[in-house]
């Protein structure tokens, strides 16, 4: 007998809620069979939801994740034209994730400049003020 699961099962094994699941089928990721009201995941769906959590992950949108299964489903095992887009998705992604790289260092950079004026500033207002304790304490009292 082939393994089925509930939509409770997947939900406890990938650490997410029931809403999630539904909201993958309503999107056309997962297509579970039905045993009257109850949904029955096959392990291709449980494969499918693994990839859609994985896609995610990696910053994958729905509409790619969904555009990549159809390729697949529309050949026995996948198609040259489903790798090449897998390929330039990877790309897409790296460039974005250099880019956000090159803008968190240059917001470090940001940081670090405001923290050094911060520390300087302070480090004035404290000069400043213990200068002048120690002319409050040296003047005579004029009585």
């Amino acid at each position: 007998m082939t393994k089925t699961y509930t939509i409770s099962e997947l939900a406890n094994e990938f650490d997410i809620t029931v809403r999630s699941i539904r909201f993958y089928e309503d999107s056309g990721l997962l297509s579970p069979s039905r045993r009257g009201q109850t949904r029955i995941y096959s392990r291709k769906d449980r494969v499918r939801l693994k990839l859609i959590l994985r896609g995610k992950r990696l910053g994958f949108s729905l509409a790619e994740t969904k555009e990549l299964f159809d390729l697949w489903d529309n050949t026995s095992q996948g198609s040259e034209q489903q790798l090449k887009l897998m390929l330039e998705i990877i790309e897409q992604k790296r460039e974005g994730l250099r880019q956000q790289l090159s803008d968190i260092a240059m917001a470090n950079l940001e940081l670090d400049n405001a923290e050094a004026r911060c520390r300087d500033a302070l480090t004035e207002l404290v000069d400043k003020k213990q200068s002048g304790w120690e002319k409050t304490e040296k003047e005579p009292s004029s009585r």
